[in-house]
């Protein structure tokens, strides 16, 4: 019998490159917040008509494939709705989409897992994002936890509890006290406050129109949760709601957030045959299990495997964009690896404590960050994304600087 033409032992990888990333200004979650009587998937459909709207040189019907990340899948964030809001968006009916969840990492892990198939030629181009809505559809709404997973003792039941599994980190790690918190959480404010009056953050965002119906037709343009200002005395008084004289508060934590982002992803020389920008180029990446009871611990096994297999140490990142949250998350990834809370390769624009984390999509405003400052920063080469994800996770992205001059990291 003749041997196939072409054996998948001798199919190549191909690169895959960030395009380019947009997202809805994020809301607070709840009855006032700027969403509250907006749908889900309209705010995906928002996303993806801004993303062909800022690449008109990418035929829609050169899209291969929608998935889109949302963790409460249930509602108007329900019915696969990758495809739903591909075809509300106006996308060809020939262009699939899914849905997909991993909690906090929803966007992270549709931008792995569509990536992974462009690298494996099933794909050359696509889009990924995520959209949590928590004000219609809180965390766990719907759901039927086994009871097995508490009474067999797979896990404590303080881990179905986002907030005291970051006091358990604390536990753990007595050395980031609350006021090292409250102190990276004030820095969070007040870098976010100074990167939009620098514009810095801005250009992503796309205007979404709202309605309320005590207050009529708005345009959302900014950000719902940040506080600029906001003080360590002020930080110091905020009740710990997840155990009395606890560590964790509103202020050092991201909160409740309603919001979408989405990001064009493409092979490389279907990006240049295209026309299509090239913000970034993927490396790696590497999603691990942790005990669910500290699951923000999980961004550091999650970062040592990605770095172990792209063949690079910690020392090769240049750009950190760490999901906040919880500040206490974020303090243990940098004490393990040695780096100051205060390092400006860091969440330079601010983090999830100021901008807010509507979970399922945060991955992709973190990459989109990225992305935007590697373009300022070319002496950078690699940067990294990584975030805690709930039930006992985490993961890390390693992207490369397609604007590198030669020079530092």
């Amino acid at each position: 019998m003749a041997a196939p033409a072409a054996s998948a032992a001798a199919r190549a990888v191909r690169n895959v490159v960030f395009v380019d990333g947009v997202r809805t200004p994020f809301g607070k979650a709840g009855p006032k917040g700027i969403y509250a009587e907006t749908r889900a998937d309209d705010l995906v459909v928002k996303v993806i008509r801004e993303l062909l709207r800022r690449h008109p040189e990418l035929p829609p019907e050169r899209v291969d494939e929608v998935a889109i990340a949302a963790t409460t899948q249930i509602g108007d964030q329900g019915l696969t709705i990758g495809r739903t809001a591909a075809l509300l968006a106006g996308l060809p009916k020939s262009v699939p989409g899914y849905a997909i969840d991993r909690m906090c990492a929803g966007a992270m892990t549709a931008v792995t897992t569509s990536a992974s198939g462009i690298a494996f030629g099933a794909y050359d181009v696509v889009i990924a994002g995520g959209v949590e809505h928590m004000g219609r559809h809180p965390m766990g709404e719907g759901v039927d936890p086994n009871p097995r997973i508490v009474a067999d003792k797979i896990v404590d039941p303080t881990a179905l509890v986002m907030g005291q599994t970051a006091e358990n980190v604390h536990d753990r790690y007595p050395a980031i006290t609350k006021q090292r918190c409250d102190e990276f959480a004030a820095r969070s404010q007040e870098k976010y406050a100074d990167a939009v009056k620098a514009g810095k953050i801005g250009p992503e965002l796309v205007p979404v129109a709202t309605k309320s119906a005590t207050l009529g037709w708005g345009l959302a343009t900014e950000d719902e949760p940040p506080r600029p200002g906001t003080t360590l005395e002020q930080l110091a008084a905020l009740k710990t709601p997840f155990r009395p004289h606890g560590r964790v508060t509103a202020g050092n934590a991201a909160g409740l957030n309603d919001g979408a982002t989405g990001c064009i992803l493409a092979e490389e020389e279907t990006a240049k045959e295209l026309g299509l920008p090239v913000g970034m180029r993927l490396v790696g990446y590497s999603f691990v299990g942790v005990e669910p009871e500290v699951m923000g611990v999980g961004p550091v096994p999650a970062t040592e495997k990605a770095l172990q297999r792209a063949g690079l140490s910690i020392e090769d990142i240049g750009l950190f964009e760490l999901n906040e949250a919880f500040a206490v998350q974020v303090l243990a990834f940098l004490d393990h690896f040695g780096i100051d809370q205060d390092d400006p390769r860091v969440n330079k624009w601010g983090g999830a404590i100021a901008c807010g984390h509507p979970l399922a999509s945060s991955g992709v405003r973190l990459m989109t960050q990225l992305s935007r400052q590697f373009a300022e920063h070319p002496e950078v080469r690699y940067g990294i994304n990584s975030m805690c994800i709930g039930i006992g996770m985490g993961g890390t992205v390693i992207w490369e600087n397609p604007h590198w001059n030669g020079g530092g990291n």
